[in-house]
């Protein structure tokens, strides 16, 4: 990426040297020539704000901005791409959007993400840090800001108007207005499950803002709660846990099993370690931002329950699924089990057939299917 600050080598993370996809667009790109175009270097403490690859993190290194993400991804992402491009020892101003932010900021830069609750919640935790003389600028490609984008901007930090786009990207340019009377946030929310759904049953869920369908139990984790399997006292991974309802579920159903639950959002697992406590769960639970299974002991499973993303941001891809699938056979025991759900016209049994050797299905409807493959004692490597 070529920036009024030089050149930048940037990469995804995990590196993949078959990965397409870039680490930038040309929206990163619009922001950092119009920061340059205000013709002072940015002063005082700067922040990013959703970041997706450590990209405009890396190009402002000198400033030393602090980074504010979700994404476990995002943040090992920027360490790379600093040391990658000559930065080190590696700043510690890299914070999760669960961390304090800085008590004052003074060039806010926000890379608009695809919940807008995450940005409304993102924006009331930063405004109050923000004055009168703060450069506050956001950047998306054109299908990513719309009018709900500029009102939210609007009502919690201050009057906001766009740029005109360039390479389908556009800018959010605001002024924040100090003596803006701000709206308390409704995160987190908090809603009860209905009946027929097994041991979880009535229980409550805690959704803090950004995690998946946060108003609502989504239709493809109903169709799997009502097929889950039995624990029966062993080491259970809930991976890719969101809000944490099929683990808790589990546990709820099996207080003998000891369940894993791991995501790479920040705000997904203090979501399930809230719904988990929020329903009094008896057993024992553990609660990890990671990549994926990266870290959990080879062998170390008994069963994984999984209802894999297929969007990285604004892309569609099935690099993460693979990513998944392939981690869960690492750590499962020899007859060790991976339940998935997913759309059905995704195809997954393919991929699991290639990863174990075997997939079979255990339940479908019109939209969705549960699938299971065993992780066979002296079996195939994934290809």
């Amino acid at each position: 990426m070529t920036s009024p600050w030089g050149e930048h080598r940037l990469a995804r993370f995990p590196e993949d040297p078959r990965e397409r996809l870039r680490a930038f667009d040309a929206s990163d790109e619009y922001l950092l020539r119009h920061l340059a175009g205000l013709g002072v270097p940015p002063a005082g403490t700067v922040v990013v704000l959703g970041d997706r690859w450590g990209a405009l993190t890396t190009a402002l290194s000198g400033y030393g901005p602090v980074q504010i993400t979700d994404s476990f991804l995002t943040r090992e992402a920027t360490r790379a791409n600093l040391v990658r491009n000559g930065v080190e020892p590696v700043p510690s101003r890299l914070l999760s959007t669960r961390d304090a932010p800085p008590e004052r900021v003074d060039v806010l830069l926000v890379r608009i993400p695809k919940s807008l609750a995450l940005l409304e919640d993102q924006l009331l935790r930063l405004a109050p840090s923000l004055h009168a003389e703060s450069v506050v600028v956001g950047t998306g490609m054109v299908k990513e800001i719309h009018t709900s984008t500029l009102r939210l901007f609007e009502r919690i930090v201050g009057p906001t108007r766009t740029s005109l786009a360039e390479r389908k990207a556009r800018l959010v340019l605001c002024t924040p207005d100090p003596a803006l009377e701000r709206p308390a946030g409704p995160w987190p929310l908090v809603y009860r499950l209905p009946g027929g759904l097994g041991a979880l049953s009535g229980g409550e869920v805690v959704n803090h803002a950004g995690v998946f369908c946060a108003d609502r139990l989504d239709i493809g984790t109903r169709f799997f709660l009502g097929h889950l399997p039995r624990a029966g006292g062993r080491r259970v991974v809930d991976l890719g846990c969101g809000n944490g309802v099929v683990g808790t579920a589990v546990a709820l159903a099996d207080p003998d099993a000891e369940v894993l639950f791991t995501d790479e959002s920040f705000q997904a697992v203090a979501s399930a370690e809230a719904t988990y406590a929020a329903n009094g769960a008896p057993g024992r639970a553990e609660f990890r931002v990671g990549d994926g299974l990266s870290g959990v002991p080879d062998g170390s499973a008994d069963l994984v329950l999984n209802n894999p993303p297929f969007h990285s941001h604004q892309a569609t891809t099935d690099a993460t699924a693979w990513r998944m699938f392939t981690g869960a056979r690492r750590v499962l025991r020899p007859g060790g089990e991976l339940w998935v759900v997913g759309n059905r016209h995704l195809g997954y049994h393919v991929k699991l057939r290639r990863v174990f050797g075997n997939s079979r299905v255990v339940a479908s409807d019109p939209k969705f299917v549960v699938l299971k493959a065993v992780r066979e004692p002296g079996g195939r490597r994934p290809r």
